[in-house]
């Protein structure tokens, strides 16, 4: 039996076995579409932002400085993290490779700040590799955390390496692949929107054992607004005169990054109260 120490609420063998069988038909479906659709190569109009000011002395002045909240968010994270009783609280983590993985995840959190930074003082597909390459790392390693959280913590340790490297190698992929002048954005397109599929399906589909479901749908949330503001960048730009959607989107999505570390305090002030600490769930 899936119990949930959070919620009491619990997954009958067999109502557990179809949800992952749906998962595992997405996961199916998702390669079978790899194998069918063409190449696809980066369109260059990508890199036509609809900001170009140079304010300061520096090019896209805004798209490059509205990566400074990643930064700083990322370095708090950690530097919380990091603090004395807080990194290897046993109350904290349902395993020990997770506190490693929220590092990880806060590192490239600021290491994403300056790939885009870097980016968008030069957009082109040589730069944009250094914007994606820690993205990339992010979105898989909250992709492991999610499904251990979920389906079972065991699986975190034997998940989370192979994810990332997937990750790491669809968008080193896809820059050879320019590189070699037949782009293919396709691996790194998969890695990057299939967990994006997946993860509200393992939110509402399985109880929450540690952190708040609540909490996870806010920082998919604040991803899919910046979704939105990136598509809708020229649109707001022409509106207002001031501001893109573009700069907007790396504000939105920086939010969600500090959501991670409202997540974990939130988790180690519930958890020092605890009388007991979790107990270890089977997947």
């Amino acid at each position: 039996m899936h119990t949930s120490p959070t919620s009491g609420s619990f997954l009958t063998p067999p109502a557990f076995r179809v949800r992952i069988a749906l998962i595992g038909v997405l996961a199916l479906a998702a390669l079978v579409s790899l194998a069918v659709v063409p190449p696809i190569p980066q369109d260059p109009a990508y890199h036509n932002f609809a900001d170009q000011r140079p304010l300061l002395g520096v090019p896209h002045c805004l798209n490059v400085l509205s990566n400074a909240p990643f930064v700083v968010f990322g370095l708090l994270g950690v530097g919380w993290l990091l603090r004395p009783g807080v990194f290897q609280s046993p109350k904290l983590f349902a395993a020990p490779w997770e506190r490693w993985a929220f590092l990880v995840l806060l590192v490239f959190v600021a290491l994403t700040g300056f790939g885009s930074a870097y980016y968008h003082l030069q957009p082109s597909n040589d730069t944009l590799y250094w914007d994606r390459l820690p993205l990339t790392v992010v979105f898989m390693t909250f992709f492991a955390l999610i499904v251990a959280e979920r389906i079972g913590p065991r699986l975190g340790p034997w998940l989370w390496p192979p994810l990332v490297a997937a990750g790491v190698s669809g968008v080193t992929y896809w820059h050879w692949t320019e590189l070699q002048g037949a782009g293919d954005v396709r691996v790194y397109a998969l890695v990057q929107f299939f967990p994006l599929l997946v993860i509200p399906i393992l939110l509402l589909a399985f109880p929450a054992r540690y952190y708040r479901t609540a909490d996870l749908l806010a920082i998919l949330g604040w991803y899919f607004l910046a979704k939105v503001l990136e598509m809708a960048d020229g649109v707001i730009y022409a509106a207002n005169g001031v501001v893109s959607g573009h700069t907007l989107k790396h504000l939105a999505a920086s939010l969600g990054a500090l959501w991670v570390v409202f997540l974990l305090r939130r988790r180690y002030n519930g958890a020092i109260n605890t009388v007991a600490p979790p107990r270890s769930i089977d997947c």
